[in-house]
This record gives structure tokens, C-alpha cells and sequence, in this order.
């Protein structure tokens, strides 16, 4: 009751109306200092309240600024007086006040929106997660032709990346696919322009890029027609800007097809269509003009391009074809002065001194660290190289051209390289020049010797280099003391010299010991591990030490990094011919001769291996083939005539066996299995010719005599007699001798064990020798067939190796024949004997010989097979 008033009479019924509180006064809030004060505080930045919030939303309600304000509603003159927390003037709602169905507001005593038990309502959500994730955005529609062009065109971009990328993976086919794909989806990208009415915004960079890719891949792929015309469209358009330089690619298509005139043609009209800013790319196009005038012959036309070239910009490609031109033509003079201008060229590189790093500086060493293998300075060695390259080539070229003789024209070259910027390259031209005489097998001529021995004081990589070549001069005159002193002297001067160490093992294994010349083949391959020689010669080692599985690992990988050698092949097929797996053997042997199919060694070797396998047709076809590349070989002959004996085919036996009377005229067994196979054939009146013959030649030959006895006999001849006496004197002769050899060595025998006895026995003091004696013995000599000359290693031991035991070339090689019969059987009953038609050899097995590895100073300067022998292949 205390908040009801009652009216007096005597007050005015309206009065109190007009009396308000300033503060909500908003007409006045401008003036209001603080108020205005309020607003520029963080206070005043206080965002408002919600609607939840009483005093926030009232229509037509008037607000209290503390706690029991009048609440005044506009009503006529109703006056209602109640105590109502209300907000304040900026919307925040009363500090204590709480709204029924409200949670309590903020104040400063908690933490903003922390609430240890829900109030109320509902929890402190300032970002409104509780609501869950937004709606996704509203995608765009793909059904507008704008949009459908903007995704064509991005599959287009797509696809020609793709194809870049397959290039540069090596897979050709799949970048020429994604070409023509991409073609496909920019016509139909056009045709969708079209009909939508935009053919004027066609995006010709993209169409270039189609058509310039698609052409590329074309001549990637070997299609020349299709990318001529994928060019010849591109260039025809009119729209697209410096088109015309791609008739330079259109050039080296025809170059690539050898048309050459087409190629000059096109490369003109590029070259007019090229502005002269462009200086490089004018002089390239030019230098290929001048390579293409020197495939058609047409040195003039090619030395005026060329001498353009090096009169505007010098370069090392152009000042080399120059010099080949002028020797094509014969000009002395023109090859001095290109000469004097290749050596001149800048290469345009830093000097090498900038990457050795100073020793106090820690930041300048890690820098010269970090670039001192960058792609920069690869690109910088490989160009140094090459203009070394050209220079060596150029001055071995010109050196036998430009004077009198070879060697006045090499110290010439040498001397302009000592006054150039190449003055290192001097010692390696005067190496050459040596090494020049040794590839004209010049071995006597003193000079090349002198001209090494004055590098023996000089720095250690040209001495080493001079050593490593004297050491494999001295090798192939086998004069093996100074072969190895050179080794040593190269060894000391650069230990990781590979040629060094394969020189001097091959002058250990020469000296048989075979164990140390594996041990330096061994350190050569440490060195360099991809070293041939070593590899190859550490087999060879291996197989002569009976290390056979060694051996064959060792040419195993020597096979993998040269595919298509012949000698490592026919060492594969020596080592499982000794190891006694002869099908690997064959078929080893089988792959050799797709390298080499012409090779009579590696055919009759094959076989002899079908022969010991019992495949008779196969043998006959491999012995026939290697008798018709190499007629002489007198065991194919052998065998051949015995094949044809044992078929019955005794006219073609005789035909083999006449050639080897011609190849062997001292070997009288030929002759008589020529005068056998006549008589088996029928024909005895050209076999008792034969025979006769072979008397007149051998007068002493029994089997001779007793068949013309036979044949005089049962032909009624009268020489009969004459034979029959000159038989029986033969034949007591041959007793005669065979008891002298008999006798002396019976006496040899008797004479050792007298001298091992009196050795034995006598004082320690005194030498007791006995008298030599004499003997002399009556031995026919055997005449041996001549050393063959076979282009493969190791053939003089290993091509006698079999599956059945049987080995050397100084080994028995038999023809089983049928025996001639005897003096007292019919010719028809000559019984199935096997005689022995075979020689020994006396040479003996011939040793394999190393690889000798000499310094190549240039990929021209190594030593072949043929011209230096066939198992001597230098480094």
C-alpha cells in the first residue's frame, strides 16, 4: 500500500505528466557529455541484447534506469506504480534480475558462459553450433553453355598434359593417343561455340597448342606424312602468330627422311621468316643448313654457311664441320686457319679455381660444396669436354693433311694448342701420336717409344697414361721384364689407374701366377667397376686355376653388360662344355652364331657337340656349313670323309680326303683313304693308280706295298713279284728300326738309373759324371697342319673340350672308318674294324692369352682385335 497515493482534491487531476527523467531524454543524448563519454568506451561497444531479454523489445513501454522505476503506460490517466527490474539504457538486462524461464545473465564475477549446472533455459551458444553444420552451397548448374565450354575446355588442357607426360615417361604410344584425344575434344568444343552462338570468342591458343602437340607426337612416333600435315595446317592459318618458324620442324622431318633439298628449302624460308633480333636461333637454323649441304655432298655451298657462322658467332660444332669441309676439298691452308679459329672459340664457362674452397671461411665452404656438382657446372664439364672432343679429332684429322708427314703436321697441332687456352691437351695430342704409330702396327719406330718415355718425368696423369701405353708396347713385343717395369711406374704414378693394373696383372699371368694376377684384376674392377678387361681377364684366370664356377659368374655379368660379344659367349659355351652340360654348351654356341653366323670354329665346334650327343644329321649340317665357310680345316675334312664312308658314299669321301692331300701333301694317310675309297667304290684301276703314286712319294710304306701286292695279284698283273720283294725288304726294315728305338730306349732307361745311383752314392765332395752317349734313331718326322687363325679367344685349348672327356687341340682327333682289308679277304668281306686316321699335334695346346689394356686417350684411339691380335683388347 505504501506505493498507492491517494489524489487530494486539491491536486491537479493532470499533474506529474511532465516531470521525466533527463537521462531518457534521446533528443538530448548529443549534448550528453556522458553519454558520448560512454559510447567511445569499450562499454558503449557492447553489443546489444536479444529479444529474450526483458526491455529489450517493449512497444510502448518506457524504461527504468534502477531498481523500482515507475512503469508508465500512455492510458489516459491510469497510473500503474510497480517495482520491475528493468535495463538499461544500452539493452543490458539489470545485474540479479532473473526472468522466469531465463538462464542468469553475465556478470563479472564468472567466467563468460561457464555455468555449473543448467539454469533454466538453455546453454551459452555465442556461434551457434548447436544448430548443426551449415547447408552446403548451391552448386552451379552444368547446363548453361558457358559452363559446358569451360569444362571442355579444362579436359582439353588435361589431355595435352597427359600426352607431355607420357612423352617424357618414353611412352610414345600413350602420349600419341592423348593427342588425338585432345583433338577430339577441341573440335567438338568449336562445334559447341557454334552453337551457342559464340564463334567469335574461339580460343585459338588452344587449337595452336592441339595442333602443335599432335604433330609433335607424330614425329615422336616415326609418322612423318601425318605430321607434315598436322604442321602444314598450323602454318596455312593466318590466324596464328610466328607460325612460320615451325617450318624449321617441318625441315627436320625431311632431314630425317633424307630429303634433302626439301629440308634446305624449308629451313630457307624459315630462315626469311625470322627477324634479325633473333641472332641465335638465325645462326642455328643456318649451322643446320650447312650439315645438310655436307650430306649432299656440297662442300662449298657448306663451308659458306659455316665461315657466316664463324665470322657473327663462333661456336666449337660449327668451327669442327668447317675444318671437315676444308679437308673434304683438299685446302691446306683454309684447314690451318679453321684450326686457329676452333681453338679460339670461348666456351663461356667460369674458371675452375672458383670451386676450390678457401680454408677460412666456413659459409664459403659449404656454398662451394653445395654448387660444386649443381647442373650448372655439369653442363659447364660436359661443354669443356666436348670442345676438347672436337679439338683432338680435328688436330689427329689434319695432322697426316697439313704437312709433309704425319709427325711434322701432329708437332704443328701441338704447338697452336700450347699457345691457347687448351694448353693442357698438348701432352694428350703428343700420347696420340704415339699412340697413332702403334695403330699402324709401327711398332719398330722409335718414335712412338721416345715420345712416351719423355712423359716419364712430367706430372702423374699424363706419366701414368705414357707408362700404361709403354707397358702395353713392350706386352705385344713380349718383352714381358719391361712390360712390367712400365706397369709398376704406372701403378706409382696413379694407383687407381685401372689399365695400369690390368697391365700388370696380364704381366703376372704370363709369368703363371695366376693367383696374384687375379688379385690386381680384382683391385682394377675395385677401381672401376666397370672395367671389361679386368672382368674378362679374371675369368679367363679363374678358369685357368680350375675355379670353373668362379669362372663362369665372372662371364655371366661380363654377358649382361656386353650383350652381343662373341668372346664372352664362347667362354660361356667353354666353361659347360668342361663343367659337362653340353646343351647349356650348345646353346650358348647357338646364340654365338646369330652374332657371328659365319664363323667356321664356332660351327664346327657345334658339331663336334651334336656328334657326342649322337645327332649324326645335325653334326653333318653344322661340319658342312663350317667346311663351306672354311675349306682348310683339315679335322672338318676328316670328319666329313668319315660321315661319308659310314653312308656309303665312298666317291664324296674320296672328294674331302683329296683335300687334304692338297693341304697336308706329307701326310701319306690321306692319300691312302683317297686310293680306299676309290677301291671301295669299284674303281680298282684308278685305285691301283693311286697306290703307285703313293710309292713313288713313300717308297718304305708297307700298307702301300701290301695292297698293290693284292691288287697286282687278283688283277694278273705282272709288277707282282716286284712289289711282293719290295714288301718283305720294307718290312724288315721297319723291324730293323723299330728295334733300334727299342734298344735306345732301353739304353737311355739303363744310363739314368746309373747316374741316379752314382749320385746316390757318392762322396758329397766330388761330382761323378759319366760319358754322354750318342744314340742315334732313325724316326720318320710327322709333319703337323698349320696354327688356324680363328677370331675368338681362348680357342687353342677350349675348342677341343667335350662332354665325354675328350680335350686340346694337341689331343688325338680319330674318324672311325672302316679298315681297309687284309691280304688274305676279298675286297666285299672287309670286316668293321676302326682304324686310327688322326695325327698328334706337337705344338700342344696353345695358351690363352690376357687382354692387355692400354690408356685410351679418346674413344678413337683404342686398339681392335684384328689389328693388334685376337686376345688383346686394351682399355
Amino acid at each position: 500500500m505504501e506505493h498507492v497515493h491517494l489524489v487530494a482534491e486539491e491536486d491537479d487531476l493532470y499533474s506529474g505528466y511532465n516531470d521525466y527523467n533527463p537521462t531518457f531524454d534521446a533528443e538530448e543524448l548529443d549534448n550528453d557529455a556522458g553519454f558520448q563519454q560512454a559510447v567511445r568506451t569499450s562499454h558503449g561497444r557492447r553489443p546489444p541484447m536479444t529479444a529474450k531479454f526483458p526491455g529489450t523489445s517493449t512497444g510502448g513501454l518506457t524504461l527504468g534506469t534502477s531498481f523500482g522505476a515507475e512503469t508508465r503506460f500512455g492510458s489516459k490517466n491510469r497510473l500503474l506504480k510497480s517495482r520491475m527490474p528493468l535495463a538499461s539504457s544500452m539493452g543490458r538486462p539489470m545485474t540479479g534480475a532473473v526472468q522466469e524461464g531465463t538462464a542468469r545473465p553475465m556478470t563479472a564475477v564468472r567466467a563468460a558462459g561457464y555455468s555449473s549446472a543448467i539454469i533454466r533455459g538453455s546453454t551459452f551458444d555465442p556461434l551457434g553450433q548447436s544448430k548443426g553444420p551449415a547447408p552446403p552451397l548451391e552448386g552451379k548448374s552444368e547446363d548453361t553453355p558457358d559452363e559446358k565450354v569451360k569444362i571442355l575446355e579444362k579436359k582439353v588442357n588435361d589431355l595435352i598434359e597427359e600426352s607431355c607426360l607420357a612423352h617424357g615417361r618414353g611412352d610414345l604410344q600413350l602420349s600419341l593417343d592423348r593427342a588425338k584425344e585432345a583433338g577430339r575434344k577441341e573440335r567438338a568444343l568449336v562445334r559447341q561455340r557454334e552453337q551457342s552462338g559464340n564463334a567469335d570468342h574461339i580460343n585459338l591458343d588452344l587449337t595452336y597448342s592441339v595442333l602443335f602437340n599432335l604433330a609433335t607426337q607424330y614425329a615422336n612416333n616415326d609418322m612423318y606424312a601425318e605430321a607434315l600435315n598436322t604442321y602444314q595446317v598450323i602454318v596455312k592459318n593466318k590466324m596464328f602468330s610466328n607460325a612460320g618458324r615451325l617450318k624449321v620442324n617441318m625441315a627436320n622431318i625431311y632431314f630425317k627422311q633424307k630429303n634433302y633439298p626439301k629440308a634446305i628449302k624449308f629451313y630457307r624460308m624459315a630462315l626469311d621468316q625470322i627477324s634479325n633480333s633473333h641472332k641465335e636461333m638465325r645462326i642455328k637454323i643456318m649451322q643446320n643448313i650447312g650439315v645438310v649441304f655436307i650430306r649432299m655432298g656440297q662442300y662449298s655451298d657448306a663451308i659458306t654457311s659455316f665461315e657466316h657462322i664463324m665470322s657473327e658467332s663462333p661456336n666449337i660444332k660449327s668451327g669442327f664441320n668447317l675444318i671437315l669441309c676444308y679437308y673434304a676439298i683438299g685446302d691446306r691452308d683454309r684447314m690451318k686457319k679453321a684450326f686457329q679459329k676452333l681453338i679460339c672459340v670461348p666456351l663461356g664457362i667460369d674458371e675452375e679455381d672458383k670451386y676450390i674452397p678457401p680454408n677460412d671461411d666456413t659459409h664459403a665452404n659449404l656454398v662451394i660444396e653445395a654448387i660444386k656438382n649443381d647442373k650448372l657446372h655439369q653442363m659447364e664439364r660436359e661443354r669443356k669436354t666436348l670442345a676438347e672432343k672436337f679439338i683432338m679429332t680435328s688436330a689427329k684429322l689434319i695432322a697426316p693433311a697439313i704437312e709433309a708427314t704425319f709427325a711434322d703436321g701432329f708437332d704443328w697441332c701441338v704447338e697452336m694448342v700450347k699457345s691457347s687456352q687448351y694448353i693442357e691437351l698438348a701432352n694428350d695430342l703428343e700420347i696420340n701420336k704415339a699412340i697413332t704409330y702403334l695403330r699402324q702396327r709401327d711398332f719398330n719406330q722409335l718414335e712412338a717409344v721416345e715420345t712416351l718415355k719423355t712423359f716419364e718425368k712430367k706430372d702423374s696423369r699424363v706419366k701414368s697414361a705414357a707408362a700404361t701405353n709403354l707397358s702395353f708396347l713392350y706386352f705385344l713385343e713380349k718383352d714381358f721384364d719391361q712390360a712390367d717395369r712400365y706397369a709398376d711406374l704406372a701403378m706409382a704414378a696413379d694407383r687407381y689407374n685401372p689399365a695400369a693394373l690390368i697391365n700388370k696383372g696380364n704381366t703376372v699371368f704370363v709369368k703363371n701366377d695366376r693367383e696374384k694376377a687375379a688379385e690386381f684384376y680384382k683391385e682394377a674392377l675395385r677401381n672401376d667397376s666397370s672395367c671389361t678387361e679386368a672382368l674378362y681377364n679374371l675369368g679367363l684366370t679363374y678358369k685357368r686355376l680350375g675355379r670353373l664356377e668362379d669362372s663362369l659368374d665372372c662371364f655371366l655379368k661380363l654377358h649382361a653388360i656386353l650383350r652381343n660379344s662373341s668372346q664372352v659367349m664362347w667362354q660361356l659355351a667353354s666353361l659347360y662344355e668342361m663343367l659337362e652340360d653340353p646343351h647349356q654348351a650348345i646353346e650358348w654356341l647357338m646364340q654365338l652364331i646369330s652374332v657371328t653366323p659365319t664363323d667356321p670354329k664356332v660351327l664346327a665346334k657345334l658339331g663336334e657337340l651334336y656328334d657326342s650327343e649322337g645327332d649324326k644329321s645335325q653334326a653333318f649340317q653344322y661340319y658342312y656349313e663350317s667346311f663351306r665357310y672354311f675349306p682348310s680345316n683339315i679335322e672338318v675334312i676328316e670328319w666329313l670323309g668319315a660321315y661319308f664312308i659310314d653312308t656309303q658314299f665312298c666317291e664324296k669321301a674320296a672328294q674331302y680326303f683329296e683335300r687334304a692331300t692338297l693341304i697336308q701333301p706329307n701326310q701319306v694317310k690321306w692319300q691312302l683313304m683317297v686310293a680306299s675309297c676309290y677301291r671301295r667304290s669299284g674303281n680298282y684301276q684308278k685305285s691301283l693308280e693311286t697306290y703307285k703314286d703313293i710309292h713313288r712319294k713313300f717308297p718304305e710304306n708297307v700298307e702301300c706295298l701290301r695292297f698293290l701286292v693284292r691288287l697286282c695279284t687278283d688283277m694278273g698283273l705282272k709288277e707282282v713279284q716286284d712289289y711282293a720283294t719290295k714288301l718283305k725288304k720294307a718290312e724288315k726294315m721297319k723291324e730293323i728300326r723299330e728295334q733300334r728305338v727299342k734298344s735306345a730306349r732301353e739304353g737311355s732307361a739303363r744310363n739314368a738309373r746309373r747316374e741316379g745311383s752314382a749320385s746316390s752314392v757318392g762322396s758329397p765332395n766330388l761330382v761323378h759324371t759319366l760319358p754322354k752317349k750318342t744314340i742315334e734313331v732313325d724316326i720318320k718326322p710327322v709333319s703337323c697342319p698349320e696354327p688356324k687363325h680363328s677370331p675368338l679367344l681362348d680357342q687353342g685349348q677350349d675348342s677341343g673340350h667335350s662332354s665325354h672327356g675328350t680335350s686340346g687341340k694337341g689331343e688325338r682327333l680319330s674318324a672311325k672308318m672302316r679298315a681297309l682289308p687284309g691280304s688274305h679277304e676279298p675286297y666285299e668281306a672287309s670286316s668293321q674294324r676302326d682304324i686310327d686316321a688322326s695325327y698328334v699335334d706337337p705344338l700342344g695346346p696353345q695358351i690363352e692369352r690376357p687382354k692387355t689394356a692400354a690408356k685410351k686417350r679418346t674413344e678413337d684411339d683404342d686398339f681392335a682385335d684384328e689389328e693388334l691380335g685376337d686376345d688383346l683388347l686394351p682399355e
